[in-house]
């Protein structure tokens, strides 16, 4: 997997945050993990479909969850109950639905599948055979990270997203 897979989901994930919960995002040391267990309490899961093909997991704990979910709906959340749930998936959805839009722009076509919620801890989530990316947020609402286990089906060059309006600085 290709590490300029990052800026796109660091852009993505830096303007949907800002956006939908006022929250500032820092970035964290970058690693790739072979583990395949959900490292926190909440993560959303996407797959990808098209040119490029995987799967995206944003992971967080229960407090950072309900806090981005209370910023979104303007009031104190203090239970993760459905709402909370739907509000959590749909950020990870519309976090990947950017970067699709960012990737389209380099020439990529993907889709992406509706969102899956895992709740628990050390929940076995298999890549296969290929390991994840892992980039640490940092945010004031508290820490969360996303994990990209994706790759190219087809012969495009990823000097793309270099060239297209993907890069992220944090």
């Amino acid at each position: 997997m290709s590490v300029n897979f990052m800026n796109p989901f660091l852009k993505a994930a830096t303007s949907v945050l800002a956006a939908e919960v006022g929250a500032h995002v820092d970035r964290g040391a970058v690693s790739l993990e072979s583990n395949c267990y959900t490292p926190q309490d909440v993560t959303v899961l996407l797959s990808v479909i098209g040119d490029i093909q995987g799967i995206v997991l944003y992971s967080m704990d229960i407090g950072m969850a309900l806090a981005m979910v209370s910023q979104m709906l303007g009031e104190e959340q203090a239970e993760f109950d459905e709402l909370a749930q739907s509000g959590i998936a749909e950020m990870g959805n519309v976090i990947t639905g950017v970067v699709t839009s960012y990737l389209a722009e380099a020439g990529y076509r993907c889709s992406i599948s509706v969102p899956t919620l895992v709740i628990g801890k050390g929940t076995m989530l298999s890549t296969l055979d290929f390991k994840r990316m892992v980039i640490p947020l940092i945010t004031e609402l508290g820490h969360m990270s996303i994990h990209i286990a994706l790759r190219e089906t087809g012969g495009h060059a990823m000097s793309g997203l270099r060239r297209g309006g993907a890069a992220a600085t944090l």
